[in-house]
This record gives structure tokens, C-alpha cells and sequence, in this order.
């Protein structure tokens, strides 16, 4: 007798969100099936990879991740167009973290404008985020949104204490939010819920749900992002059906298991590898957890977590 193995079939879907313009289109989300279970169901886009870039030479990088960008950690524009000339990024993160006021404190007007020239140069969908500073990224996001009218960017982080002004700048100039929340299921159907009321179309919104690192906090985000996807493709929740985004490469860069020499702690092997593996492992982490977006630093970990998106859903 063949045997025929147990489906299951899901009564909800996650929506599918379009990032970008004309020929720059990338779509996230559209899977009505768990993360991986391709005997379950339909995976019509499969997990996009984006490249981060910084408007500022980072100072506190492991030396292994800024190896591949040196020559161009002073020129965000040359960044992002080496991160998708050279190293074949799907998308690009601009982080805006000189706007932090606690650091240079940057003006909105001059942070919008870089975000335009970012876009302007590259042939992908750009993402662009703030420093951190909720207020701040209000004030920095309705200015993106503002200069770079139409572009339909991803844009950020919209989180409850700044949600109405990115929201409502998001509707007015195209653009779709990026919505953080706390690590909880809960707190992140709130946001859904505040944004949707505002006015932002769900098929405009990319939940990040907060990202820890693997050895970090990954158990928490694998838990709260799982059960995301339960409650939107078993309970047919149509505030959860968005798809999910993590900001994992800044948490993953930060591990002393990423920076610390072989000579502090010669058992862990080494270095030149280490962050990569590290990376790469939060990755597929996250993947098997249901991520839509991972937003990643080094071309090494982007290769290896590339090739296991395809061995995972394309059988490759």
C-alpha cells in the first residue's frame, strides 16, 4: 500500500507586500503553509535577503564584517551600489543612524536627501531605518517618505510612540511602514491594529517583531514569530497575515562569539569565520521560523543562507 503522507491545509494566507517601483520590485509574504513545509502549500516568493549600509562609517564593527566594504564605509552611495553591483543584494537597508540626537544628530532634511541619492543609485528596492530614537525617526521617516514621494519604499521603525506620524506620511507619499514591537504577540497585532486604523493598508505593513541573535535571545523571537504565522494562517487572523522582517545583522555582529579574538578565548576557533557562521546560523534560524526579509551584513553569511532558501524550498 503507498503511502500517503499527512497534509495540512491552512484556512488563512500572509499577504503579499510589494516593495518598490516599475523595475525595481521586490514581493514578500503570499505563503499560505508554514515556514518550509512546501508539501503544505504555495511559497510564491521566497525569503528576500537585504544588505545594510549606514549613512556613517560604523566604528564598532567586528574587523571581519567591514572587510568587504572598506573602501566604501565613508560613501553610502558607493555602499549601497557596491552592495548590489558586486555582492548582488536584493535589496538595500539604509540605516540612518547618524540622525541619532544622543550622537551627531543629524537634521531630517540632510538624512532625506541621502536616502534619495541611496535610491536613486541602485537598481533594488531600497529599505531605509532610523537611529533608534522614536521621536527622531518620526520626524527622519516623514521626511524620507516626503523627498522620496512614489518610490514606495520600506520605511522605519513605525513603533507606538511614532506609528501616526510614519503612518500617515507612509499613505500620503506611497511608501510601505516597517512596524516594530516589542517581543509579543500580542503587542505586535496592536501596532497592526493602530496602523490599519490610521489608514495604512495591511498589504503596506512588514512586521518586525524584534530580533535576537542565535546564543541572544533567537528561542524568544523563533516562539513569537511562530506563533505570528499560526495565528495568521490557523486562526485566519487577518491582523497577523503581514509578512515578518528581522533586523538580525546588527544583533548578530554585537556577540562576543563575532568579536572577540582567538586570543582572549582560544576554544572558539576562528575569527575570520566566526561572525559569518554566526550570522548565517541566526539566518536559517529565523527562515525555518517564518521571516519574509532578513536584513544581513556580510556577503559570506548571505551566500550560505541563500543557498539554504533554495535546498529548503527549490530542492537545489
Amino acid at each position: 500500500m503507498a503511502f500517503t503522507p499527512p497534509l495540512e491545509k491552512y484556512a488563512g494566507k500572509i499577504r503579499e507586500v510589494v516593495i518598490g517601483k516599475g523595475d525595481k520590485v521586490v514581493k514578500l509574504g503570499g505563503h499560505n503553509a508554514m515556514p518550509g513545509c512546501i508539501f503544505d502549500g504555495d511559497f510564491p516568493n521566497l525569503p528576500k535577503i537585504a544588505l545594510e549600509v549606514f549613512d556613517s562609517a560604523p566604528e564598532d564593527w567586528a574587523p571581519e564584517a567591514i572587510k568587504p566594504y572598506e573602501d566604501v564605509v565613508n560613501d553610502p552611495v558607493a555602499w549601497a551600489k557596491k552592495a548590489v553591483d558586486v555582492y548582488n543584494a536584493e535589496l538595500v537597508c539604509l540605516h540612518l543612524k547618524s540622525t541619532d540626537p544622543n550622537g551627531e544628530n543629524v537634521g531630517a532634511d540632510e538624512a532625506a536627501q541621502l536616502a534619495k541619492k541611496v535610491s536613486d543609485s541602485i537598481s533594488v528596492p531600497l529599505i531605509v531605518l532610523g537611529s533608534g530614537n522614536a521621536e527622531k525617526d518620526g520626524e527622519v521617516a516623514a521626511k524620507v517618505c516626503e523627498v522620496c514621494a512614489g518610490q514606495n519604499l520600506l520605511v522605519g521603525l513605525a513603533v507606538e510612540d511614532n506609528y501616526k506620524k510614519i503612518g500617515a506620511a507612509a499613505i500620503g507619499y506611497g511608501h510601505c511602514v516597517a512596524a516594530q514591537s516589542p517581543i509579543d504577540v500580542n503587542l505586535a497585532k496592536q501596532l497592526n491594529i493602530l496602523l490599519d486604523n490610521l489608514g495604512v493598508p495591511l498589504d503596506k505593513i512588514v512586521m518586525e517583531p524584534s530580533t535576537g541573535a542565535l546564543g541572544y535571545g533567537i528561542e524568544y523571537t523563533y516562539s513569537v514569530m511562530e506563533r505570528i504565522e499560526l495565528a495568521a494562517l490557523s486562526q485566519n487572523d487577518d491582523k497577523m497575515q503581514l509578512p515578518i522582517m528581522n533586523i538580525m545583522a546588527v544583533e548578530t555582529w554585537k556577540t562576543r562569539e563575532a568579536k572577540l579574538d582567538v586570543d582572549a578565548e582560544p576554544t572558539f576557533g576562528d575569527l575570520s569565520k566566526r561572525g559569518i557562521l554566526w550570522e548565517a546560523m541566526t539566518a536559517v534560524d529565523l527562515i525555518l521560523s517564518g521571516t519574509s526579509l532578513l536584513i544581513m551584513r556580510h556577503p559570506e553569511a548571505v551566500r550560505l543562507t541563500k543557498e539554504i532558501i533554495e535546498e529548503l524550498y527549490l530542492g537545489k
